[in-house]
């Protein structure tokens, strides 16, 4: 006898192919070993009631208040249980009931859809990325004085930042990255804005520069639409945007060029982000305020298929807030989007360890496999090699045909 949970449904393939199931009973019994825990928010109690009564009929189950079976309370919130094929055909049967339940089989299939949706190809200018069975590298290179990590290249004595970027960019590559981002206006708790002027100064010779000689995607870490302008036209692809896109010529300019774009979520701004971090609800609350930015990018003209959506580990969120995204951050993909994370050297990491920012490589690595296990699709870190051997080995265990 033999008791296993699984961690994919190639897991579950195999073993199906392994006993000798015909390929079309494979198909059929898939989706009954998915199992989704789907919340809903207050809905009646006759819904709720007649949504309980479908979901028993298909095998499932609906979790709901006490109060609402015996009709106390005209609202509650409800847990229902089910594996996929189940709510397959709850979405069938909900479309023939009242109470707005048509509408919630709407929402359900919807959002199933979404959250299930694992092929992700991310278009280019210059060809595409595709985001399917693998967990992409963001090489971050920062052109500041004053990087929190310790990283920056201009705390090095040269007159040829081009050139050390390059090699650095190069190395990177070597180790694995698949993106290299470069930003040059520090974005640490505190750090003030600088002038768009500086900006271009730290950035844009090296985008130019690295855009000859490279021939990985190229994103532009910056919240300045003036900036982000003359990177794209100088060879970025990509847009990482700490601000959303906050500011609305941001994403006018993003259409235009058929730039990718990286929507982060940030309370506040760096120099004040810290300050007052409250939330109602914080997964909730993160991804209705990307949900929002998503729908803003897509109104503005940015295609669909173009938008990476990021929670922003380390701004505006409490050293155990980053630790709740990263353990939730399955609960993200029901927006349909590639998700990324950077949680490279963060202080929340400090907190854990004990360490200093030079000193936590072995953290960062960490938590982008425990990322990575959660389908997350780009980590973006300075740790470049460190990171991609981690996830080398974590795929490597994940997808042992001989398990």
């Amino acid at each position: 006898m033999r008791i296993f949970s699984f961690s994919g449904e190639n897991e579950v393939k195999k073993v199906m192919r392994d006993i000798g199931v015909d390929p079309y009973g494979i198909k059929v019994m898939l989706p009954k070993t998915v199992t989704f825990l789907i919340y809903l928010n207050s809905i009646s109690n006759i819904a709720a009631n007649i949504l309980k009564q479908e979901m028993l009929s298909l095998g499932g189950d609906v979790a709901v208040a006490r109060g609402a079976l015996t009709g106390r309370i005209k609202k509650t919130d409800c847990l229902i249980i089910g594996q996929h094929n189940q709510f397959c055909s709850l979405v069938r049967k909900l479309r023939l009931q009242p109470f707005g339940l048509q509408k919630l089989a709407d929402e359900l299939d919807k959002n199933i859809k979404k959250y299930t949706k694992d092929d992700f190809i991310l278009p280019l200018r210059k060809g595409f990325l595709n985001l399917k069975g693998k967990t992409y590298i963001m090489g971050a290179i920062n052109l500041t004085p004053d990087s929190f990590s310790g990283d920056g290249l201009y705390c090095i004595k040269t007159n040829d930042y081009p050139g050390l970027a390059l090699s650095k960019a190069k190395e990177m590559l070597r180790d694995g990255a698949d993106i290299i981002d470069l930003g040059g206006e520090s974005s640490r708790p505190g750090s003030r804005n600088i002038s768009v002027k500086e900006e271009l100064r730290r950035v844009l010779p090296i985008i130019k520069k690295l855009a000859r000689n490279i021939s990985a995607p190229i994103s532009i870490d910056t919240t300045k639409a003036e900036v982000a302008r003359a990177c794209l036209e100088s060879g970025a692809q990509i847009i990482n945007d700490i601000s959303g896109l906050r500011d609305k010529r941001m994403a006018k300019i993003a259409a235009k060029y058929k730039a990718a774009v990286v929507i982060m979520h940030m309370l506040g701004r760096p120099e004040n982000m810290q300050n007052k971090i409250v939330y109602k609800s914080l997964i909730e609350d993160i991804a209705f305020w990307l949900k929002n930015a998503i729908e803003s990018a897509e109104c503005a003209g940015i295609q669909p298929n173009k938008i990476i959506i990021d929670p922003g580990i380390g701004f505006g969120k409490k050293p155990e807030q980053n630790l709740e995204i990263i353990k939730r951050l399955s609960e993200f993909k029901i927006l349909g989007k590639p998700v990324l994370i950077g949680p490279c050297r963060k202080s929340f990491i400090g907190k854990v360890l004990k360490t200093t920012p030079q000193e936590r490589s072995i953290g960062t690595v960490a938590a982008c496999v425990m990322a990575a296990e959660r389908g997350v699709n780009i980590v973006r870190v300075h740790d470049v090699r460190e990171t991609s051997q981690a996830l080398k080995m974590a795929s490597a265990i994940r997808n042992n045909a001989n398990a």
